[in-house]
């Protein structure tokens, strides 16, 4: 490897990846969460007169609410009873069994050849209906009913919207040694539907959503130097964007899409550069002579939060997106990089280490002062941190022996989700923005 590329691997603070041979991603629950709200999702019976779908809407919906850390659903040898309509519900069962809210549904033919899902929410200590709505989709497609359905479960009980219908992006390698093949993967945010966006004999690093999540970001080696290339999803077509002498590293889209922050060396130190993607015209937004690097923009679009070793080791800085000066933001830990930013914009996440263990660490900055922290992770390597678009989980990479994995925590770190591959490793999670209802 090339000190050109060696530098920029560490300085986008890629862990390195291990052997892979395989690219199914398999789920794990870790850990509970003894004061989530009970909720009973009964089994949704088809009674269409064709074949029943193969995907089973209510475990997938009892799955989503259980690793939100929000809920804890009755599991389903626990159901005792299983109406499939609000009047059939016997209200007395479920309070014997302290549940406070249920849901029932059905699935049916649509007459356009697919499956239509019928669901009603109820609190069951007032015997009120929350909720009634019916969704359609096809056969392939309900996966995505009954993440929609997790989702309208979620936002009526708790009032935020909900994120299990949303994708995640990661690498993956494949082989050993010279020949090992990269591939930029997209997913379900529950690791399900794993699709190639794009292979490389080469190392992919930083993948970044745009806004409206039909495209992403990410940094390919395949020309011999770093260089930042946009693609969109849909079509596989692509554009470098930037392939400057020296490094192009850490893209980062602007809240309404129209930017892209990056890491460029061009002028021969890492500096954190603007660029208006219908122009190409950079805007130089740091000047010291460390390296400043990971740019990621605040929700509101007027600052960016960067990784800087300006101070002797690398901590998170705020600068305005115009440039200007640069502030910095986290003062407890030796070791705070690769920020992720809450859609409020009151929380960061960040990779946060001590000696040789890293941890992922989030910083509430709405208390005022120097904000609160709290550790999630529990691992001794553990990195990339990015939140769910609704603040209520974060995707993380972290290593289990030799073997890379992802996990999603939930936002108050009660509840883990493992994401792994079947045989190896996994790396550099982005989790996109919602989808368009």
């Amino acid at each position: 490897m090339t000190m050109n590329k060696l530098f920029a691997l560490l300085l986008v603070l890629f862990l390195p990846m291990g052997t892979v041979r395989g690219q199914a991603l398999e789920i794990d629950i870790v850990g509970g969460a003894a004061a989530a709200l009970p909720i009973t999702i009964v089994p949704f019976e088809y009674l269409g007169t064709s074949a029943s779908p193969d995907t089973d809407v209510a475990a997938v919906i009892r799955a989503d609410l259980n690793r939100s850390g929000q809920f804890r659903a009755l599991p389903e040898q626990d159901i005792v009873e299983k109406p499939l309509r609000g009047p059939e519900i016997n209200f007395a069962t479920w309070r014997l069994l302290k549940q406070d809210f249920i849901v029932v549904g059905r699935i049916l033919d649509n007459p356009d050849g697919g499956y239509r899902a019928e669901f009603e929410l109820f609190d069951v200590a007032r015997q009120e209906r929350l909720l009634g709505l019916a969704l359609a989709g096809r056969a392939q497609g309900m996966r995505d009913v009954a993440h929609q359905i997790a989702d309208h479960i979620y936002e009526k009980i708790l009032g935020i919207r909900g994120a299990f219908w949303t994708r995640i992006a990661y690498v993956t390698a494949t082989g050993v040694g010279q020949n090992i093949q990269y591939a930029l993967m997209v997913a379900d945010a529950d690791g399900y539907n794993p699709q190639t966006v794009v292979r490389s004999r080469e190392p992919l690093l930083s993948p970044a959503w745009s806004p409206d999540g039909r495209r992403l970001a990410y940094v390919s080696f395949e020309r011999g130097n770093s260089s930042i290339y946009i693609q969109e999803i849909a079509t596989g077509a692509r554009e470098v964007v930037a392939s400057f002498r020296g490094i192009n590293g850490a893209p980062s889209f602007s809240p309404d899409g129209t930017r892209l922050a990056l890491t460029l060396s061009r002028t021969g130190n890492p500096e954190i550069y603007v660029m208006d993607l219908a122009t190409r015209q950079l805007t130089q937004i740091t000047n010291h002579w460390a390296i400043d690097t990971e740019p990621v923009w605040a929700p509101d679009g007027q600052s960016i939060y960067f990784t800087s070793d300006r101070g002797g080791k690398p901590q998170i800085y705020q600068v305005p997106a115009g440039g200007g000066e640069a502030t910095r933001v986290t003062f407890q830990g030796e070791y705070n990089a690769r920020a992720s930013v809450s859609f409020d914009g009151k929380k960061l996440a960040v990779a946060q280490g001590a000696g040789n263990v890293y941890r992922i660490a989030v910083l509430d900055r709405s208390l005022g002062g120097s904000g609160r922290w709290q550790t999630l992770s529990p691992g001794n390597l553990d990195e990339s941190p990015s939140f769910a678009p609704n603040g209520s989980m974060i995707l993380y990479a972290a290593r289990e022996g030799s073997r890379g994995v992802l996990f999603a925590v939930s936002a108050d770190g009660r509840v883990r989700q493992r994401l792994v591959l079947a045989d190896g490793d996994v790396r550099e999670p982005a989790w996109s923005p919602f989808r368009q209802r």
